[in-house]
């Protein structure tokens, strides 16, 4: 089926913004949007407009308008309906809401609470446009958190490859502000595609939560595991013991180098160091990997005694990748990929920057976990899972 894109839209969308600058962006998204939802509609449908096909399975039935207030302004789209029996809601008008919902919610539980500064009042008026309440806020929250939670309670498949990560933000409680660890699951699957499997927030970083945490994923169905990859986190090596003693352990490459720094006695001495360690980590085999590893430990235990106590210590953590193929090393001897992640969160807490509670930090961190896993899902393979 192919469907004709109305140039006439695309020439009056450009010229929008040619004519008015940045201030004819919303007029040009508007106008590109509105068309995109009516090919989505005729994809769904089976049929373009007045066609006669035996493919078609509803009708068009107008458009319902929606005025959707964004950081380009309020838009005015025109929502295309369909009469039939088949539900249709353009997706990518949904699909990219998620986040967006969950951060002007966090914004207005703040301005409710009276617990917002002047900034985040400001900002709730420029992104929301509009007078919010309570009540309002506790529907939307009701319709969003139902949504997130049948993502975060899904079934989990044979996941080979485990990396798990935590990052802080602040939330107020009890007219205190605190520190809530928000723990993220990801996994690359037996097909070598990555998915955030799930994230869980709570105000301490501590063993019970890790263990919680780890245990709902078991609950939900994740098996198979091969590596499990991760920082020296307070609380979850304990964790991991408890939950996954079998599954060998990776503890990342980048921040055991950086944690090296603190036992080395001289600043002259760093690069040499770190030298050191970097080759160890770039061995060609595991046996190589030790054997450099006791030339390091007697180099440094006249010069640098606690460095070399620090490396008979910490070192072999770091290198049980060696028992992946070869070509799984570089992307799994760190958390680089979790990293990543949390630049991403970042960019949108920072917006906040005081959570109102532990529920508003989860929806936001869940909605925009949802949209980055379902991009990678849709993606490329991140690994070959062949043993050559």
């Amino acid at each position: 089926m192919t469907h004709n894109i109305n140039t006439n839209i695309v020439t009056e969308a450009m010229q929008a913004i040619l004519e008015n600058g940045l201030e004819g962006m919303g007029t040009a998204y508007t106008m590109l949007l509105n068309e995109a939802m009516k090919i989505e509609r005729s994809e769904f449908m089976g049929a373009q407009p007045w066609e006669r096909t035996e493919e078609r399975k509803c009708h068009a039935n107008g458009f319902k308008p929606k005025r959707l207030s964004t950081r380009l302004g309020k838009l005015d789209l025109q929502i295309p309906q369909v009469r039939g029996e088949e539900a249709f809601y353009p997706s990518a008008f949904e699909q990219g809401q998620r986040s967006e919902r969950a951060l002007k919610l966090a914004l207005a539980e703040m301005y409710i609470q009276d617990v917002s500064t002047r900034k985040v009042t400001r900002i709730m008026e420029t992104l929301c446009g509009i007078q919010v309440s309570s009540s309002q806020v506790s529907r939307a929250t009701g319709l969003l958190d139902e949504e997130l939670e049948k993502w975060r309670s899904r079934p989990i498949a044979e996941i080979p490859y485990l990396i798990l990560d935590a990052r802080y933000e602040k939330v107020r409680q009890d007219g205190a502000v605190r520190s809530c660890a928000v723990l993220i699951a990801t996994g690359v699957n037996a097909e070598g595609k990555r998915s955030i499997l799930g994230v869980s927030v709570s105000l301490s970083e501590t063993e019970v939560h890790w263990r919680d945490f780890l245990r709902s994923l078991k609950k939900r169905g994740l098996a198979g595991l091969k590596m499990i990859t991760t920082d020296d986190h307070k609380g979850l090596k304990s964790a991991l013991k408890t939950c996954f003693s079998r599954v060998p352990w990776q503890r990342c490459q980048v921040h055991l180098q950086r944690n090296a720094t603190a036992y080395v006695p001289k600043k002259e001495m760093r690069t040499e160091v770190a030298q050191d360690i970097r080759d160890i980590f770039n061995a060609s085999s595991i046996k190589e990997a030790e054997r450099l590893l006791e030339i390091n430990i007697e180099k440094y235990e006249q010069k640098a005694s606690k460095l070399a106590v620090w490396m008979h210590d910490n070192i072999p953590e770091g290198v049980s990748v060696y028992q992946l193929p070869k070509h799984h090393h570089k992307r799994l001897r760190t958390t680089n990929m979790a990293e990543n992640i949390n630049k991403q969160l970042k960019r949108r807490t920072r917006v906040a920057s005081l959570f109102p509670n532990e529920a508003s930090l989860l929806r936001l961190a869940s909605a925009i976990l949802i949209e980055i896993s379902e991009e990678w899902e849709a993606g490329n393979r991140y690994l070959k899972m062949d043993d050559q």
